[in-house]
């Protein structure tokens, strides 16, 4: 498994304002970037009004939410910081607790244009000499969402989920609560969740597609490996559109180094799609002393304004 820590990233991040949790800043800073862009297309405006509302969230204070309510029970250093680089928490059976707040790290793979509007792309988060070889008609489509429409149609627009591997790609916190039997992945924006089950259940022989699929999961030493199948075909893999079939398969590989990082290994198989399997790294990082803020779409009027011809 490639450790993206070990790679010089090519990017500038800027500073932090003093005292503000890096984690939740993030929003503030691609705010920040896009203001100095000459041009804006229709995605990166809307965009930029998304994550402007997410950094009010956190700039107003909202006791009433647990903000910044110690999280109880976590490592610290002396000063009060959680303490990242501590040793990995174990569960009750003495394998790695994936249990807490995430959010994604930036990748190194990924270039700065991106913070600009660019739609998000999984290709940023593949190792350098890594390709995507789709199949003809997968190709034409996403020439179509990425060139044509720039992203507009992607179905978030519509309050629709991310999936998978597309719901790692975006900056908003993700909550994993493992127990014994299944683990739930609990994401911030849109309030969804998906399960992974780890009771010795197989996958069901003639599924029904959803969004997240069915998932099955397992441990390889040290690794939780989760295995999911029975996609409908409505999601993309990123925001720039990549296509996928009702064949697809993915496996996604998670590993607790210490206690404040979690690396993420997806390869995507899709046989109906793509020439060959895709397989990408996303790394996270432990938020500690806050809560996943309820995010309800119910209140979507930007679809109606995008700029060029939506498809599928």
């Amino acid at each position: 498994m490639i450790d993206v820590d070990d790679v010089e990233p090519d990017y500038v991040v800027m500073d932090h304002v003093e005292g503000e949790d890096p984690a939740r800043s993030e929003a503030k800073e691609s705010i920040l970037w896009k203001f100095n862009r000459r041009s804006l297309s229709m995605y990166a405006l809307n965009r930029l009004l998304q994550f402007a509302w997410c950094a009010a969230l956190v700039a107003v204070p909202i006791s009433a939410q647990w903000l910044d309510y110690p999280t109880p029970g976590i490592p610290r250093t002396k000063d009060g910081k959680p303490n990242l680089s501590a040793p990995t928490p174990k569960d009750a059976s003495g394998k790695p607790d994936l249990s807490g707040i995430w959010v994604k790290e930036r990748s190194p793979w990924e270039p700065p244009e991106s913070a600009a509007g660019t739609p998000n792309s999984m290709a940023y988060y593949m190792p350098p000499g890594s390709s995507i070889a789709m199949k003809p008609a997968a190709a034409a489509l996403y020439k179509q969402r990425y060139e044509v429409q720039q992203g507009a149609g992607r179905p978030s627009e519509r309050c629709l989920p991310h999936s998978i591997p597309d719901q790692m790609f975006i900056g908003v916190p993700l909550q994993l609560v493992q127990t014994k039997g299944f683990t739930i992945m609990l994401w911030e924006e849109f309030t969804h969740y998906r399960m992974i089950y780890t009771d010795g259940r197989t996958h069901p022989k003639d599924p029904n597609p959803t969004w997240f699929g069915y998932s099955i999961g397992s441990w390889n030493g040290d690794t939780f490996a989760v295995d999911t199948r029975g996609f409908n075909d409505k999601s993309w893999l990123d925001d720039g559109g990549h296509p996928h079939t009702e064949a697809m398969h993915t496996i996604e590989k998670f590993r607790r180094p210490d206690f404040g990082h979690l690396k993420v290994e997806v390869t995507i198989d899709d046989p109906g799609a793509y020439e060959k399997p895709v397989t990408l790294f996303v790394n996270f990082r432990y938020l500690a002393d806050t809560i996943l803020i309820e995010s309800i779409c119910d209140n979507e009027k930007d679809a109606q304004h995008q700029v060029g011809k939506q498809s599928r």
